[in-house]
């Protein structure tokens, strides 16, 4: 944001606003005097149930209504979703405009390269296949059927189950 103070006209204050439907930045510029109403964002914790494909499905736990979202709705949230999770969606006006994950998820490795003895040096990193079909970089002790943490901000491994 970019603040002026214009003598005995008072300020004038730029900002960048984001529009929460489309997502795009626009410039707007306003008035000291000028009153802006805060956007009426709801949150509401869902359960995901599965994806057929083309959409997600999910449930509201309070009500049992289910409901779908679309692939662009979604978008890199679908990497660390499975069958019951919970999370997190924001509405405005009546639709969709944020995914908020858990910090950390839990998903299974389903295959990985075996690491050569002797090819152990430390920080030795390899690609995993996770249950729900992303790629992560392990560390070179992580085996197939192990349990991983997966930072959901970044796709980062965090650790392994014990």
């Amino acid at each position: 944001y970019n603040q002026k103070v214009v003598g005995r006209g008072g300020s004038i204050v730029s900002l960048k606003i984001k529009n929460l439907i489309t997502g795009a930045l626009l410039p707007k510029t306003f008035k000291g005097q000028d009153k802006v109403e805060p956007a009426e964002v709801s949150n509401k914790k869902v359960q995901y149930l599965y994806n057929d494909g083309e959409d997600f499905h999910f449930m509201d736990p309070e009500t049992f209504e289910q409901f779908q979202l679309s692939k662009d709705i979604i978008d890199d949230a679908a990497g660390y979703l499975k069958e019951a999770d919970e999370l997190n969606l924001q509405f405005f006006d009546g639709k969709v405009i944020n995914v908020e994950l858990p910090k950390n998820v839990w998903l299974k490795v389903v295959y990985t390269e075996n690491v050569v003895k002797g090819d152990t040096t430390s920080n030795v990193l390899k690609d995993a296949e996770l249950e729900t079909g992303i790629t992560v970089k392990v560390p070179a002790f992580i085996k197939e059927n192990d349990v991983i943490s997966v930072d959901t901000s970044t796709g980062d491994y965090r650790e392994r189950q014990k």
